[in-house]
């Protein structure tokens, strides 16, 4: 049987009929609506913890406390020797250490850099799933909780941030925000509408489920290295 429009959209005002009888309401009218998108326009906010003056330094610290490595740099330019050094040193597996193969994927915001003079194969494209290495910019970053802030598009693919072994994110230090309140300000603040998706990482994939031990790599990157620029 074919599911149509019409037939979900039947379901979903048989479900409200029924959350609305439970309330004891009789509908929703024009007041109500309005008045329903007055709060959601308002943004309001609830208790929020203090946030120190130095955001970049809350960040550093909240980013390592979730797994992530930091480096800062002081020009895009010097970004393929910082990735260059930061896979020197890792402690690979002999299997991978072995094959010295530092080939991965960035996005096209970074296809003009030097990655041929760092000693990188880094070609700008979307990761096809058997890359090593993804190298991202971000949107921007919250300094409560050390997460980076990603929105789609087709210069930000996703998958670079999340299917490669090692994710490396370069970091503008003027792009730290305070709050997960300020960095959802700032997207509708510099975009029309908001974007298909808004992805946010805070440190490498990781799960419990297993006897309550965190294991590394679960889901997506097993490593998460922040290019800090600025």
């Amino acid at each position: 049987m074919t599911t149509t429009i019409d037939d979900n959209r039947a379901s979903r005002d048989a479900i409200l009929g029924r959350v609305r009888k439970a309330l004891r309401r009789k509908g929703s009218g024009a007041p109500e609506l309005v008045a329903a998108e007055a709060y959601i326009a308002a943004h309001r906010q609830g208790p929020r913890p203090q946030m120190p003056a130095d955001l970049v330094t809350r960040f550093i610290l909240r980013a390592t406390d979730m797994s992530s490595t930091v480096e800062r740099i002081d020009s895009p330019a010097a970004i393929p020797q910082a990735v260059a050094r930061y896979l020197d040193a890792l402690e690979l597996p002999p299997a991978l250490a072995a094959q010295k193969s530092y080939a991965g994927v960035c996005w096209p915001e970074f296809a003009s850099l030097d990655w041929v003079g760092a000693g990188l194969a880094i070609e700008a494209r979307t990761t096809v799933g058997r890359d090593r290495l993804g190298i991202t910019g971000s949107f921007c970053a919250i300094a409560e909780t050390g997460t980076l802030v990603f929105l789609s598009g087709a210069d930000t693919p996703t998958a670079t941030a999340l299917l490669p072994d090692t994710h490396i994110a370069v970091v503008r230090a003027d792009r730290i925000v305070s709050g997960m309140e300020e960095a959802f300000a700032l997207i509708r603040a510099e975009r029309a509408t908001m974007p298909r998706a808004v992805n946010m990482i805070s440190g490498p994939s990781r799960t419990g489920d297993i006897e309550q031990t965190i294991v590394l790599g679960a889901h997506g990157p097993y490593r998460v290295h922040l290019l800090l620029l600025g």
